[in-house]
């Protein structure tokens, strides 16, 4: 009988710790839309994209140009000469091509350099509001298909641990 007795509180007190189980979601897209941060950060990305669009427009034009040169070229053009603008045309293309490259991996490289911090403080400032408010764990609130009554939205919390409404 008192095996039988240990054995019930056995299995019931994990069940009671779950229940006092805290659980919160947050949604960071609204956290870091909020920040200031993310506007400067986003500020200092269209600056750089901009100035790579402008490289490229330059290339463009330099390749049209040369095309025009290419075909303005008559019958009488030796083959030779045609041969050099058509490589010369291709190498153009060539560099364009790299160019593009390198600039889609510099504007990813320098995104993840400025937004890192801005995602280290939320991720801190929701540290800081499971432990104060004592949760179990905090989920992101993408699109949960059910959210209980005991679950809280710490979106607020994590907004005003960072200063931002």
């Amino acid at each position: 009988m008192l095996k039988k007795f240990i054995a019930a509180i056995m299995i019931a007190l994990p069940a009671l710790g779950f229940a006092q189980a805290k659980f919160g979601v947050v949604n960071s897209q609204a956290i870091i839309e909020s920040l200031p941060e993310t506007k400067e950060a986003a500020e200092q990305l269209d600056g750089v994209a901009k100035k790579y669009q402008e490289a490229f427009k330059e290339f463009q034009e330099e390749l049209d140009k040369k095309y025009a040169d290419f075909q303005a070229m008559g019958d009488d053009t030796p083959q030779v000469m045609k041969d050099r603008k058509m490589k010369d045309l291709q190498d153009l293309s060539n560099r364009m091509t790299e160019f593009r490259t390198t600039a889609e991996t510099d504007m990813q490289r320098q995104q993840e350099q400025l937004f890192a911090p801005i995602q280290q403080k939320i991720h801190d400032a929701i540290t800081a509001v499971g432990k104060e408010g004592s949760y179990t764990f905090i989920f992101e609130n993408m699109v949960p298909v059910y959210t209980g009554e005991s679950v809280v939205d710490v979106t607020p919390l994590v907004k005003t641990k960072l200063g931002v409404k």
